[in-house]
């Protein structure tokens, strides 16, 4: 368990969309808004998840066509969200400045984590890895535990990235500071897109 808890750790703190959607959109709205996508994004980590364990997921990765329409639309939409963070305050439209109400956020959580298939291939190739063997009820019900675990550890780390991040806000000011800032990060984010889509090539 204490491996599984180490590997959670790294997976969470390496950069990713989570990361970067979340500070930025901190950074464009504030603490609050931060929270709601944090919300968000642990019903969508829990949703892959439970899909993983009853063996939805699995069969995504098992059909070409589909595990194919599944990568190309998050990588899709993971450049989308690199344009709106890129994006300047004030423009038509607004990017992720737009006054989105709570719903609106935590749905923009919830879709960067469901569209994403490298949460899928971790929970069915990364963490049954971890489980010990024994009868199906067991690896089933110690398997729900590790998912829990994941995403209790992701949570944790997603809310510390959006306090820290509301911190930045006051010392970046909300001009020049914080518009470089998310061009680092939408730059960032498209460098992520890349990868995953190359990672999850079948």
């Amino acid at each position: 368990m204490v491996a599984f808890l180490i590997a959670c750790i790294i997976v969470e703190i390496t950069p990713g969309p989570n990361m970067a959607t979340l500070a930025a959109l901190t950074l464009a709205r504030g603490l609050r808004p931060g929270l709601f996508a944090v919300a968000g994004v642990a019903l969508g980590l829990a949703t892959m998840g439970a899909l993983a364990i009853l063996g939805l997921a699995a069969i995504v990765t098992e059909v070409p066509a589909l595990y194919g329409v599944l990568r190309w639309t998050g990588f899709l939409y993971l450049l989308w969200l690199a344009w709106e963070i890129w994006r300047q305050p004030g423009e038509a439209g607004g990017g992720l400045d737009a006054q989105a109400g709570p719903g609106g956020l935590f749905w923009r959580g919830f879709l960067t984590n469901v569209l994403n298939p490298k949460a899928a291939v971790f929970f069915i190739t990364v963490l049954p890895t971890f489980v010990p063997e024994g009868s199906a009820s067991e690896v089933r019900a110690t398997t729900w535990v590790y998912a829990t675990a994941y995403v209790g550890i992701a949570t944790a780390i997603h809310t510390v990235i959006v306090l820290a991040a509301a911190r930045l806000q006051g010392v970046l000011g909300r001009s020049t500071g914080i518009a470089r800032f998310r061009a680092v990060l939408a730059a960032l984010l498209v460098g992520v897109a890349g990868w995953l889509l190359w990672a999850t090539r079948l």
